[in-house]
């Protein structure tokens, strides 16, 4: 059971890493992403998720720095976009994503998304990254289990970690179980269905139970599940109650009824269908 900010989960690698982190998708305001990842770091989060393509790697190198912990006691992911995709070109991506960000390494680089006729040349310039010690642990993200399947048939290392959307709409049980199979650690995006979801009943109810926001009980629902987690927001407020998860538990019951919202619903692009 996860008991606090800093708890972490071991990935395949023995790389630890921390359950929740600070998500930082569409933050495009320099300042405001440098003020969302130093109150992040401040109220207890050790784990900062950014990618190239959200064009904010700089603030969040910016926000590490001012926040006066040290860079080893951070857990920071980025992620090689789409256009960037292929061996060669991943490898310079990984080096643009460096400089911007400032750092020397990378705790865990994923790609983005399944570019079709590219994934595994670019899964191989990840595993060299990885083998020369330039980032401690490689995964994937959006990847259905065909993808993942076309990796271990071509690869090396297993990826470590598949960020993918899932939600109390989309709970991709199928994929989870895969995964756990695999020892590949599962992560949200958009773990609360991008606020769709905050207006449901159930949701509402199970809250005021716990004396909890719907948001809360999402989140926890994640971690009850053996989810890694990384809400995002740029309100101090917001980060520090994304946060406030480890005073409650929800019980089998109430897990279930989370578990009824399934519908299978997406918010996000298809893997097996996107254009960019």
């Amino acid at each position: 059971m996860v008991k606090n900010l800093q708890d972490t989960i071991t990935l395949h690698n023995g790389l630890k890493m921390p359950y929740v982190g600070l998500g930082v998708w569409q933050m495009k305001d320099e300042n405001e992403a440098v003020n969302a990842v130093k109150s992040a770091i401040t109220a207890g989060y050790r784990s900062i998720d950014t990618a190239a393509v959200y064009e904010n790697e700089e603030a969040v190198g910016r926000g590490v720095k001012e926040s006066g912990v040290s860079r080893e006691e951070l857990f920071i992911t980025s992620k090689v976009w789409n256009s960037d995709q292929g061996y060669d070109s991943t490898l310079k991506a990984f080096e643009a994503s460096l400089k911007r960000l400032d750092m020397d390494y990378l705790d865990l680089y994923l790609i983005h998304w399944p570019v079709e006729g590219k994934y595994v040349d670019t899964w191989k310039a990840m595993e060299k990254l990885y083998n020369d010690g330039l980032v401690k642990a490689i995964g994937v993200s959006n990847f259905h289990q065909h993808h993942l399947e076309d990796l271990f048939a071509a690869g090396t290392v297993k990826p470590m970690v598949n960020q993918v959307e899932t939600h109390p709409r989309l709970n991709q049980d199928a994929l989870k179980a895969f995964c756990k199979e695999n020892d590949i650690a599962l992560e949200a995006w958009s773990p609360l269905g991008q606020g769709k979801l905050l207006d449901e009943s159930v949701l509402k109810e199970i809250g005021e139970k716990h004396g909890k926001s719907s948001a809360q009980v999402i989140l926890r629902w994640h971690l009850q599940n053996g989810t890694i987690i990384i809400p995002k927001s740029v309100h101090e407020n917001r980060i520090k109650e994304n946060a406030d998860l480890f005073d409650f538990e929800l019980s089998a019951e109430e897990m279930s009824k989370v578990d009824g919202l399934n519908k299978d619903e997406r918010f996000g692009p298809d893997p097996d269908n996107f254009d960019f």
